[in-house]
């Protein structure tokens, strides 16, 4: 089964959309010179006599040991953007980078193309510490791989061919004890860019590369079903085991796949997460007896986030099991929405306490009263500032699967989709109808609406999801369409239902109404503590301390009612206590900006 992705699926949702369009313009800000800046000095070919105040900071300074991590982020966003878009400008500057790379890879003149010196990689062979080049060397390869695969960047490949090489070179001197202790050090998503060079080249020495990258330390544990990740640094596995899922593609070794699909079942199934759906504290996974211990201001790492709803892909085109779509619902709109590109919706004439943008929060802190820390442009570079540009870059991405005459509809997003079936063109149109009766927007969009009976007929929010897909197929073609049922709906489980037309021909309509509520769940551990939903969207409380709730024990969700129900033509999801002496302010978690806020309140009865 193939993710639709690229330009046969075209996004619409305009929050999704102001989403990529922040990225986009973030990293056309970001000039080449100082993005480039670490491999040129490092090649030698940096021509000025000194650094200049507007370099790149933090984790990008010359000084950092991972300096040069968030280029190959870039690139790799930068193809991605082309292969959703045809954007010329961003392919442009990015295959501009891509020369770059290999001018100071002929300078280097042993395949070497690094933005650290290749000693670092000695250092950790021989036991000295040093920060985590492999795991910097791998985003540069994963940028050349991407700008190869997904823009058509054949000098790309060749760079990346050519770094291969080294590595060969480099890895053949040690025994497989040596090279299990090498792979201690974290070793980012190297076995995956062996997979995709083996795919795209045929090269037996990637077929090498990857048994000398395997991790039988890591992955014979997770083969055994015993638990090597309770208190583990988890994102130094989850690449790790993407590269075993790449693999599998690859080379159908069917260990490969038991690994990754050992790895979900350590990680999710058997371990409870935040009503998020993400996890962690403190960058390592929390224990399987639940999280109610790690309530902390360190919670949920973004670049987990992104990292397991890729392999949630994976699993998902093998499997069809509904519950990794669910899984990359949750964590889209509770993870990487709440933690990247915050924008304050302002009010006229109103001046907002704190900045009304937010570029990329590490974490997603968990503990009442507490808030997001904002990065920078251009003084972080953290690692999930990279995942932010990656995981921001295409939300055309998870929405429609394709499996011969078998369509699968994962998410709800206004888009439309263009497949080939059976050799026939099918396009799917998918619309949200939010039953508004207006598409006024704002108090500077056209004034102009028409009179229809919907703002009589739904005076409120109708607390459902209404769904229309018009299906356009020009000539007769068989195909089954599968649309997912959400747990969230009130169903108890999720699961695909298969609609009853299975020939299409001409213009036909479905339309798929969801119920929308608010629900509670209980902090996994502690069911003392809840955390309250509005359909698969987290609600933050706005408090500054840990709070309590005086709650109905059996329904605590009947604590919030709605308010500020709408705007213009908009149904507003913000909600209020009722049964508190001073109400308490809910709001999407992925709307909240600066503000103090709670997602696990206890509750204690009425």
């Amino acid at each position: 089964m193939r993710n639709v992705a690229g330009r046969d699926t075209v996004l619409l949702d305009e929050e999704l959309l102001r989403r990529e369009a922040d990225n986009r313009a973030y990293m056309l800000r970001l000039t080449r010179e100082n993005l480039m800046r670490n491999y040129l000095l490092e090649a030698g070919l940096w021509g000025n006599a000194s650094l200049d105040l507007h370099m790149h900071g933090g984790w990008e300074s010359p000084t950092c040991a991972l300096r040069g991590h968030f280029t190959g982020h870039y690139l790799s966003a930068s193809a991605m953007i082309y292969q959703a878009t045809g954007n010329m400008e961003i392919k442009g500057k990015a295959d501009a980078m891509v020369d770059d790379l290999a001018r100071c890879q002929a300078e280097h003149g042993d395949g070497w193309a690094g933005s650290i010196p290749e000693k670092y990689l000695d250092w950790i062979a021989r036991g000295k510490p040093v920060w985590a080049p492999h795991y910097t060397v791998h985003k540069t390869l994963m940028g050349l791989v991407d700008m190869a695969r997904l823009a058509g960047n054949q000098q790309a490949l060749a760079v990346a061919d050519c770094w291969g090489e080294w590595f060969d070179h480099w890895t053949e001197q040690f025994t497989r004890e040596q090279m299990d202790d090498i792979l201690d050090v974290e070793t980012g998503g190297m076995l995956e860019v062996w997979a995709e060079l083996l795919a795209m080249t045929g090269k037996e020495r990637y077929r090498r590369l990857l048994q000398r990258y395997d991790r039988p330390r890591l992955f014979d544990e997770l083969l055994a079903g015993r638990d090597p990740l309770s208190n583990m640094h988890a994102n130094t596995t989850i690449p790790e085991v993407l590269g075993c899922a790449r693999a599998y593609e690859v080379t159908g070794e069917e260990r490969y796949r038991r690994i990754a699909e050992a790895y979900w079942r350590c990680a999710v199934i058997d371990r409870p997460a935040y009503a998020t759906g993400g996890q962690t504290c403190g960058e390592v996974w929390s224990p399987r007896d639940g999280v109610s211990t790690r309530l902390g201001r360190k919670a949920q790492e973004h670049c987990t986030v992104y990292n397991m709803m890729r392999l949630a892909d994976f699993l998902f085109r093998w499997t069809k099991d509904v519950r990794y779509a669910d899984y990359i619902e949750r964590n889209l709109f509770n993870g990487i929405m709440a933690q990247g590109y915050y924008r304050h919706r302002g009010t006229n004439g109103y001046v907002p306490e704190h900045p009304e943008t937010g570029l990329i929060a590490y974490f997603l802190p968990m503990c009442g009263g507490d808030h997001k820390g904002w990065g920078t442009e251009t003084t972080d570079f953290y690692c999930c500032h990279g995942t932010l540009v990656q995981a921001n870059a295409a939300h055309n991405r998870y929405i429609y699967y394709q499996d011969g005459q078998d369509v699968y509809v994962c998410l709800f997003l206004d888009s439309d989709v263009h497949l080939t079936v059976g050799g026939k063109q099918v396009t799917i149109r998918q619309r949200i109808d939010r039953q508004t009766g207006s598409f006024h927007l704002a108090s500077d969009s056209a004034g102009k609406q028409s009179i229809g009976a919907v703002t009589s007929k739904v005076p409120h929010n109708p607390e459902e999801l209404r769904v229309v897909f018009e299906v356009d197929a020009p000539e007769e073609v068989e195909m089954r369409l599968h649309i997912r049922m959400p747990y969230w709906a009130g169903e108890g489980e999720s699961r695909f239902a298969l609609q009853e037309q299975t020939v299409w021909h001409g213009r036909s309509l479905v339309t798929v109404t969801l119920p929308q509520r608010l629900w509670s769940e209980p902090l996994a551990g502690d069911p003392s503590r809840v955390a309250f939903l509005y359909g698969p969207v987290v609600l933050a409380g706005l408090v500054d301390a840990e709070t309590t709730l005086h709650v109905p024990a059996d329904h605590p969700e009947q604590a919030l009612r709605r308010a500020n129900e709408r705007e213009w033509g908009m149904w507003m999801n913000e909600f209020l206590t009722v049964t508190e002496e001073r109400a308490i302010r809910f709001l999407p978690l992925y709307e909240v900006g600066y503000e103090p806020y709670a997602v696990y309140f206890r509750v204690a009865e009425k």
